[in-house]
């Protein structure tokens, strides 16, 4: 009988992650190698699927995965979507991501996954906003105070050195620490706003980050300026269904998971024909490899629908994972 050699794993948990002390510059650039390899064609996507235990729990779970050539990696990450969850003092999103070796299919890393959601979708946002936002955008306007809002707010003024930055969420608690948290990480102040109008009218960057129970057509079309990028995430929808119509380009992260499933900001636009293959300019990962081009004119109106990669995920949990390596942090578990 042959004995085979251990197999280990690495461990990482929220503390590991949070001593690594990341960049902007590192979480953006391993979110865009993922991009690019999306864009090089180099990488599997399947369509998040979704698990609801029970509807009076007024959550459910993300399943997202994926392979990324470039990384020697594939990854499962499973994340819950609890949006009551503050009123145990628990984050609405908690997540592990599950690293595998593709050749042989050996488990790699299990990484506390919170952490790597909030930054990597924050990421993805930031990267829309380069290629498809003004150059010389100033003026943010950002709807929720949910965890990925302040990567959102922290990476797009990495790049665009705002001017203005205003914020709102249904809880003045939760805005009011917001927005206390970024003046003091950013260095500039912040305007809270009491609605969603002051928040978001004449911005050259819009943000819809909401956390809704159900569809509530809250940002009105005829609050976006000409010109400007709206980027709208929410699980359940708070635009109209006339924010399409006034778009000179509508951008996604990923086709395939974007034209189906239960939840989504534009999942009434994509059932009722206003948005398809057809009308669609195409997505983000095809405008960083220079295959379609991205804001092209001052007065364009663009939309940037993401609804979060399992490859940004993987790439950036890759970059976690090397870092880790590096300064010694995580656990070796035995898995056989």
């Amino acid at each position: 009988m042959t004995t085979l050699d251990p197999v280990w794993f690495t461990f990482l948990n929220g503390s590991d992650i949070e001593q690594l002390e990341l960049s902007d510059a590192e979480v953006l650039d391993a979110v865009e190698q993922g991009l690019l390899a999306q864009g090089h064609g180099e990488t599997v996507i399947e369509p998040r699927v979704h698990l609801t235990p029970d509807p009076a729990f007024n959550g459910h779970f993300n399943v997202l995965r994926g392979y990324v050539a470039p990384l020697g990696m594939a990854g499962v990450k499973i994340v819950g979507d609890y949006v009551d969850n503050y009123k145990s003092g628990l984050p609405s999103e908690m997540a592990l991501l599950n690293l595998f070796d593709p050749r042989t299919g050996m488990p790699l890393a299990v990484l506390d996954a919170t952490a790597i959601t909030e930054m990597r979708t924050g990421a993805l946002t930031a990267l829309g906003a380069r290629h498809l936002a003004k150059s010389d955008s100033k003026v943010l306007g950002h709807i929720g105070a949910r965890a990925t809002s302040y990567w959102n707010v922290r990476l797009l003024d990495a790049i665009f050195d705002l001017d203005e930055i205003r914020v709102h969420s249904r809880r003045p608690e939760s805005r009011e620490a917001f927005a206390k948290r970024l003046e003091d990480d950013l260095g500039k102040p912040v305007v809270v706003t009491d609605d969603w109008k002051s928040c978001v009218e004449g911005a050259d960057i819009v943000v819809e980050a909401s956390r809704l129970e159900r569809p509530e057509p809250l940002l009105r079309t005829e609050w976006i300026a000409p010109g400007a990028l709206v980027v709208p995430y929410g699980t359940m929808s708070a635009v109209e269904l006339s924010l399409t119509d006034i778009m000179d380009k509508v951008v996604v992260d990923d086709w395939g998971q974007c034209r189906s499933g239960p939840f989504g900001a534009l999942r009434a636009h994509v059932e009722s024909g206003r948005l398809s293959e057809a009308t669609l300019h195409g997505e983000l990962c095809e405008i960083v490899a220079g295959d379609k081009p991205g804001r092209e004119r001052s007065d364009e109106t663009i939309l940037f629908w993401h609804r979060g990669l399992s490859l940004s995920d993987i790439a950036l949990g890759a970059a976690v994972l090397a870092k880790a390596g590096e300064r010694g942090l995580g656990q070796k578990l035995r898995f056989s």
